[in-house]
């Protein structure tokens, strides 16, 4: 096996990475990181310097590879280290660069490394050599390996990393034939909640249309992405994608999107962003113009239930953080991410604080769980991806 890295993905041939893919994950597809890349939302100016790690055999065959960036700031991670950044920077020790195995502003849990089936351990083991050897050699503090799922958790777990967890919410299909046998399962005020907030939206007058790749239109996209924009504008600052990165995955992608798009007979007035795979459904981005009562609610969760239950898909994970979500049917659910840190002053005072931190993350879940909507009966426990 020979390790080689690269600093764009298109050196890598497209159809052997792919094949590699696990569930047509959407955000590890070849499309998607490179049109991040081609269309600039990754690259110095964003401190996500892509440095992907690929294994080959003796023919040039593609064995497994690691998507991973060089970092100078913490920006777009979601999984967050300013706190260690600032010991560093106190102690006169360089915490950046420091590497990162994850998909740039992207927290949603998935597969880290590509293995030709067979011998995921075997290379596993070997990309993580490559990488502590590229950690070595380019002075990098660490690295840093986030939203991992199960399986590659366990291959990767190993050589003195350390595990920090956190908590999101998502929605579980537990095989409901439409959307009012979901809510049967509920409480009797949450499941009348629920439906009062979609009547809310549904007598507004308001058109929704939910859209793939295919159907929406170049308009829909800017309408979007102006929408999009906004959201940023008014509170997160600078928005890390584009209108031609839209455009890109909507072609290259064009079944695994959802767009949801809200309109008043007008303009549009709201809009999410969502991806799929074979099992699950990824809820990326919103954007809106103006307030209507629970409009957020039914674009960016009651509409991806739908669209699970009607293509049957397994979970839907909304995104990060909002509480607001477990009334909605939405359960807490234990993320993880793994750490090797290069230099010891700080290894063992990192080590103490993220089994603190563990234990604070998991008493949070226990705590938030004693809120869950369903009934007894149906009670939906808190799950660990």
């Amino acid at each position: 096996m020979k390790i080689k890295l690269h600093s764009r993905i298109d050196d890598i041939k497209r159809d052997q990475w792919n094949a590699l893919v696990i569930d047509n994950y959407p955000f590890l597809r070849h499309e998607f990181l490179g049109a991040m890349e081609r269309h600039q939302c990754v690259g110095e100016h964003s401190g996500w310097i892509p440095r992907h790690l690929a294994c080959y055999d003796d023919s040039g065959q593609l064995l497994g590879a690691m998507p991973m960036y060089e970092k100078h700031n913490s920006w777009g991670e979601f999984v967050f280290d300013h706190a260690w950044a600032d010991a560093y920077h106190r102690a006169g020790i360089q915490y950046y660069p420091k590497l990162v195995n994850a998909v740039p502003f992207t927290p949603a849990t998935g597969q880290r490394f590509l293995a030709q089936p067979g011998s995921r351990a075997e290379i596993a083991r070997k990309l993580l050599s490559g990488a502590k050897q590229v950690m070595r050699q380019g002075e990098f503090s660490g690295i840093h390996s986030l939203f991992i799922k199960p399986d590659d958790y366990t291959l990767l777990n190993q050589d003195q990393a350390l595990t920090r967890i956190d908590c999101q919410f998502h929605w579980y299909n537990k095989g409901y034939a439409h959307f009012d046998h979901f809510l049967s399962t509920l409480r009797s005020k949450k499941r009348k909640n629920i439906r009062q907030e979609r009547r809310k939206v549904m007598d507004s007058g308001v058109n929704i249309r939910a859209l793939d790749g295919n159907q929406a239109s170049e308009q829909d996209w800017r309408d979007f992405t102006k929408l999009y924009r906004k959201i940023y504008d008014r509170k997160y600052g600078a928005p890390a994608f584009n209108i031609d990165f839209f455009l890109d995955i909507a072609s290259s992608l064009p079944d695994q999107i959802l767009l949801i798009l809200v309109d008043d007979g007008h303009n549009s007035i709201a809009g999410a962003l969502m991806y799929a795979d074979d099992k699950t459904l990824y809820g990326r981005h919103w954007g809106c113009d103006g307030y209507l009562d629970s409009l957020h609610f039914e674009v960016c969760y009651y509409q991806g239930i739908d669209y699970c239950l009607e293509k049957k898909l397994q979970r839907f994970d909304p995104g990060a953080q909002g509480e607001h979500k477990i009334a909605r049917g939405f359960v807490p659910t234990e993320t993880r991410s793994l750490h090797w840190i290069a230099g010891r002053p700080f290894r063992q005072a990192i080590a103490e604080f993220v089994q603190r931190e563990q234990s604070g993350v998991r008493g949070y879940m226990r705590a938030v769980q004693a809120h869950s909507p369903y009934q007894r009966s149906t009670q939906s426990e808190s799950i660990v991806l």
